[in-house]
Parts: C-alpha cells; sequence; structure tokens
C-alpha cells in the first residue's frame, strides 16, 4: 500500500515537473529546433543519470532482445513523443496543443483495452472524461481560435506524440517491471539520443555544442535535469505500480500547471475558468486513482439495476 501511495505521488510531481517542461519549451524553442532540442534535453538526463547508473544496473545478465525492446521504448518516447510535440508547438498555440496533450489518458484507455491490458470501468471512464473536460474548458475558447492554415498539421503531431507516449505507458510496464524504471529509463534515453543524432545532423548539418542565450541554457538544462532525468523517473516508477491509464491520467495536470506557472511567475490573473478546469481535472484524478470510484460504482449498480436489471460495469 506504501509503494501504491508513492506511486500516486510520484505520477502527481511528474505531471508538476511536466507543466514547467511546456513552459521551458515554449521559452527555449526560438533558439532551436525540434530536432535538436529533444536530443540536447536527452543528454542533460544522459549525463544526470551517470553517477547513478552503476547502482541501478541489474546483477543479471540482460538478453540482447530485452535491449531491443528498450531501444524501441526509447524511441517512441523520449524521440518521436519530444520532437512531435515540440514541432506541433510550432504550427498551433499552446493552448490548442494543451488540448491535443490532453487527450493522452483517452488514448491510453483505449490501447489498453483493445490489447486487453486494463479492463474497462465507469471508474475510469469517468475520470478520463472529467480530467479532458477540465482541459478543454480551460483552453478551449483560446484552442478554436487559431490563425495559421496549418493547424491540422499542428494537431497531427501532437495526437502523434501523445499515441507513441500512450503505446509506451501501456507496453512499458513488463519492461519496467523485469528490470527496474530507473534502469530503463536511462537506457531508452541513450538509445532514443543515438537516434536522434543523425537526425538532428540530417537537419541542422551540424551535431556540437548548441549556441543559445543564458535564459536558453538554463531551459534546456531545466528540461534536462529536473523536467527531464527526475520527471521520467518518477513517472516510469509510477507507471511500474500503477495501470497505465492510471499513471497518465496525471498528466492532465501538466497544461494547467503551465497557466498557473505563469499566474505566479508573469503575474497573470487567476481565473474563474482556470479554477473551474482544475476542479474537474483533480475530480477526474481522484476517481481515476479509487479515492472516489466505490461512489461511482454505486451509483452506476443502481442505475443499472433499475434500467436493465442487473450490473454493466466491472467493478475497478
Amino acid at each position: 500500500m506504501n509503494k501504491i501511495f508513492f506511486a500516486h505521488f510520484a505520477a502527481a510531481i511528474a505531471a508538476l515537473s511536466a507543466g514547467g517542461a511546456v513552459v521551458a519549451t515554449r521559452f527555449v524553442m526560438g533558439e532551436t529546433d525540434p530536432v535538436s532540442l529533444a536530443l540536447y534535453r536527452n543528454i542533460v538526463a544522459i549525463i544526470c543519470f551517470g553517477p547513478v547508473l552503476p547502482f541501478i544496473w541489474p546483477k543479471q545478465r540482460i538478453p540482447l532482445s530485452e535491449y531491443g525492446k528498450i531501444a524501441m521504448l526509447g524511441i517512441l518516447f523520449f524521440c518521436l513523443f519530444p520532437w512531435a510535440f515540440n514541432a506541433s508547438l510550432q504550427y498551433i498555440p499552446a493552448a490548442r496543443g494543451a488540448v491535443g496533450l490532453a487527450t493522452i489518458p483517452i488514448q491510453t484507455l483505449l490501447v489498453a483495452v483493445m490489447f486487453g491490458r486494463e479492463n474497462l470501468t465507469l471508474a475510469k471512464l469517468i475520470a478520463v472524461g472529467l480530467a479532458f473536460t477540465g482541459i478543454a474548458f480551460v483552453f478551449g475558447a483560446a484552442a478554436v481560435d487559431v490563425t495559421s492554415s496549418k493547424y491540422l498539421i499542428g494537431d497531427g503531431l501532437m495526437l502523434l506524440g501523445v499515441f507513441c507516449a500512450a503505446i509506451y505507458s501501456v507496453f512499458g510496464r513488463s519492461t519496467l517491471m523485469r528490470h527496474g524504471p530507473l534502469f530503463v529509463t536511462a537506457m531508452a534515453m541513450v538509445f532514443a539520443a543515438l537516434a536522434l543524432l543523425p537526425l538532428t545532423y540530417f537537419h541542422s548539418g551540424i551535431v556540437g555544442v548548441p549556441v543559445l542565450s543564458k535564459q536558453g541554457w538554463l531551459a534546456v538544462l531545466f528540461l534536462g535535469s529536473v523536467s527531464g532525468a527526475i520527471q521520467f523517473s518518477l513517472f516510469t516508477w509510477a507507471l511500474r505500480w500503477l495501470p497505465a491509464t492510471t499513471t497518465v491520467l496525471y498528466l492532465t495536470l501538466s497544461p494547467i500547471t503551465a497557466m498557473l506557472l505563469g499566474v505566479f511567475l508573469i503575474g497573470e490573473t487567476i481565473t474563474f475558468v482556470l479554477v473551474a478546469g482544475l476542479m474537474f481535472v483533480l475530480t477526474g484524478i481522484l476517481i481515476g486513482s479509487g479515492a472516489l470510484s466505490g461512489l461511482t460504482t454505486k451509483i452506476a449498480d443502481r442505475w443499472s439495476c433499475r434500467l436493465f436489471g442487473r450490473r454493466l460495469w466491472r467493478r475497478s
């Protein structure tokens, strides 16, 4: 029970850190390109993992096939996902991107149910629906206000990146459980960096120390350390102990966290829409985490028995 509790806590902290990553990415995006930024972020994260790698390396020999799986997971989550996310923000505003990012629990639930990794429950449906509603409520008006004619490209890139994250969340759990979340995260980032090296050279023509402003360097260091090594370690550790849908549900906090950072760092105003959207998201997380699932199941059982004479939903 203690591990489950700390897994929920780790998922929440990772989501809060992801909100900071959105702000940092938007800040440095004008000084570099999406591919290079993904590479620099992974390199900083790998350096952070260096001192602890001997302590997290599995004692038993790992087959080459397992390294192949870790490489595929790394390319999905630490190469394709950050590239698609960074690139999408070149075509769409942050608000529209936030709504696209909020589809991660929906896509994860669909993938998990389709491949038999999780059961479809009413609590999960309500939790995912409430979390997405909260994001849409906060960013919906701004999301539809798009002046660029290429917004469909941005939407497609964001949804592609989210789909990669959903695949990683669903199919990466078994690998995380076998070899440890920290080791898998570190090695996945190594494979992702190796995959990004030729892409960066092809895109920019050179791979080396980037020329960034002082603020740009701070943003890259933050993305690689706090929102890289630490954030993804917490996320993958939570993913080892929690269902994939429950873990990614916390990520719906990240867009609202980014807006809250704007309130405290830039002096923006807290609005009723922001507070209401946050309440939707928090309620969804409470239901998805199981804190309110018992009440949800009782209500569903009562209404299904009245309408159909039997229970229609599986208990969480």
